[in-house]
């Protein structure tokens, strides 16, 4: 059928092939005022998008198009959008709708919106399940449809919108800056990124790995110390020094917690974006005192954060480490088993989507 009825796109169909992506047509929601269809160019591989399709965070809406990570090209914007017009780049990320009423939204915390839809294995509110950026195009609101600066290049911008926003938006609200000593924990994905943004926001930022062969990356994106904590009584020298840990690990399951608090300043705050599949390790409630530690997490960020972050990378030219991967089956499957095993530096996008896409 084609568009604007159908859209296409690389779907798994079981958990067991989770790395099986077949092209399929599918319907998209309903087109709505304030709605924009965007003619997809590229989309970042999240851990997300592993964790979904493997079934690790539990059973999803198979079949499925994942894929939260997209830049393309605004090619219909309803009647009552304002804020992009036809022929627009713009990029989505992991958020592609909530009610925009509630306290919560109107506190610019739609992020949190209890009524949110996930821009992929989400129902819409007319049952409609919302599918992802690894396909020919993708139906937003306006409200999570951002306009990118021209000079982020496309491969550049994807990862920012959902490994990007993740960890700005954790650090932007712990009032991250001059005077501030910021850890970053795990330099992958997310963790690369967190360099980015804490150095650049003026933080006095060190990166804690298990991986001594990240130092110089870690130290190019940043960073002012690397601690590595294969090493004996790693934690000792740094007894009482964090204010905030950004914790970007998924393997957080396997930590031990107290130790890596022991770093923390006095009402320090450890907090969370890498989301393991399993439960995070037992604490007692006396694993808190000696410090007055905190233990956070969140989920994206805001528009208005979007926004500022997009702003704060496009004036000071911040580069994410980008690998790029033609889209196809074989593309697809490459890019998310590669993430799975963690090789990659430090991020994926995949690109060439009119070759795969050529009838759009």
């Amino acid at each position: 059928m084609g568009y604007p009825e159908t859209f296409e796109g690389f779907r798994v169909k079981s958990h067991e092939k989770w790395s099986d992506f077949e092209k399929q047509e599918y319907k998209p929601k309903p087109f709505g005022d304030n709605d924009i269809d965007i003619k997809i160019d590229a989309c970042g591989v999240c851990g997300s998008d592993v964790h979904t399709i493997t079934g690790g965070w539990g059973e999803a809406n198979l079949p499925l198009c994942v894929g939260h990570e997209i830049v393309g090209h605004a090619i219909k914007v309803g009647p009552k959008v304002t804020t992009v017009k036809e022929g627009d780049r713009v990029g989505v990320g992991a958020q592609i709708w909530a009610c925009l009423e509630c306290k919560i939204c109107k506190s610019d915390n739609e992020n949190y919106c209890p009524h949110q839809v996930d821009t992929y294995n989400a129902p819409y509110p007319d049952g409609t399940i919302a599918q992802g950026g690894y396909a020919s195009h993708i139906r937003a609101h306006e409200y999570f449809t951002f306009p990118i600066p021209s000079n982020i290049p496309t491969e550049m911008a994807a990862p920012m919108l959902c490994a990007g926003i993740t960890t700005w938006s954790p650090l932007v609200r712990a009032k991250t800056g001059p005077g501030k000593k910021v850890a970053i924990l795990g330099i992958g994905g997310l963790g690369h990124f967190g360099l980015l943004w804490a150095s650049a926001l003026g933080a006095e930022t060190y990166a804690i790995s298990h991986t001594p062969g990240k130092e110089e990356d870690a130290k190019a994106l940043g960073a002012k110390e690397f601690i590595c904590t294969k090493d004996k009584d790693w934690a000792k020298p740094w007894a009482f020094t964090f204010d905030f840990i950004l914790n970007t690990a998924d393997m957080t399951n396997e930590f031990n917690l107290q130790e890596y608090m022991s770093t923390l300043a006095v009402n320090g705050e450890f907090h969370n974006v890498g989301l393991p599949d399993k439960p995070l390790p037992q604490l007692m409630a006396q694993d808190f005192a000696p410090n007055g530690a905190k233990l956070t997490g969140s989920h994206i960020g805001s528009r208005p954060e979007m926004l500022s972050m997009l702003k704060l990378a496009s004036e000071k030219n911040i580069k994410p480490y980008i690998q790029t991967i033609d889209i196809s089956e074989a593309g697809c499957r490459e890019a998310v088993e590669k993430v799975k095993v963690n090789k990659v530096r430090y991020r994926f996008t995949l690109v060439n989507y009119d070759k795969a896409f050529p009838n759009r």
